[in-house]
């Protein structure tokens, strides 16, 4: 409101988080920095998950009195953005993709990885996840190579979504069991499906799911996630080429 109160006046308006970050770095004797606590956010987020990232809990990380981090951001939605910011810099293409279909695969494999690597990516709020320099770069990257083809505004940025819905998806899923069975203590597919055995039995026993139960008994690849996000990301790009007709 007091921001706003300013521009209406014609007064100054304070800069973005963005902007903020992209100044000239402060002076040596500054004991924080929006880089510092980005990485402490990080850390913390990493080794403790992120609900352990609490403005206290980064003050005390960084060694700093509790109010400091309120100088450099607003709140956890900036701290979240600073994050995301700073792991998605991990992302980068392949020397000399230019074609698009590599370059939105190879994106997603990626963004794959670095949310398993990164679980606490998998809560973050959408326009956090997507309102960040790294994260602008990494979707103009995709955008650039499906427009090269002619594609009218509106199919560039659904094909887009399309592909980004199914990687932040699949890789929620996988996260999620994982962290369920850590919960539970299991420590395979094999392991899982035997504690959850008395409550499949039943529910097959029924006869109401006869795909279902072929399924549990002939697949070879029930614990390979890699080779079944892999699948699904290529079934979503083959249907992108056949829609549009790239």
């Amino acid at each position: 409101m007091a921001d706003r109160k300013k521009e209406e006046a014609g007064g100054p308006v304070e800069p973005t988080l963005w902007e903020r970050l992209e100044r000239p770095a402060p002076a040596p004797r500054a004991s924080l920095t929006l880089e510092r606590i980005a990485a402490a956010a990080v850390e913390i987020a990493d080794e403790e998950g992120g609900a352990a990232v609490t403005m206290r809990r980064l003050a005390t990380k960084l060694g700093v009195a509790p109010m400091a981090p309120y100088r450099h951001v607003d709140g956890k939605d900036d701290l979240w953005a600073l994050m995301i910011d700073r792991v998605s810099r991990e992302l980068a293409l392949p020397d000399g993709a230019t074609e698009w279909r590599e370059v939105l695969r190879s994106y997603a494999l990626q963004t794959r990885e670095l949310m398993l690597a990164h679980p606490w990516m998998a809560v973050m709020p959408t326009p956090v996840v997507m309102l960040t320099p790294s994260r602008m770069a990494v979707a103009e990257r995709q955008l650039s190579a499906l427009a090269d083809h002619g594609l009218d505004a509106d199919s560039v940025m659904a094909a887009f979504r399309a592909v980004t819905s199914f990687v932040h998806g699949s890789a929620q899923t996988e996260i999620a069991l994982r962290d369920y069975q850590q919960r539970k203590g299991w420590t395979s597919g094999d392991e899982t499906r035997r504690a959850l055995a008395p409550q499949m039995g039943y529910l097959i026993g029924t006869g109401r799911y006869p795909t279902y139960e072929q399924y549990a008994l002939s697949a070879a690849r029930k614990d390979d996630r890699a080779w079944e996000f892999e699948f699904g990301l290529d079934c979503v790009l083959d249907g992108i080429a056949q829609r549009l007709g790239i």
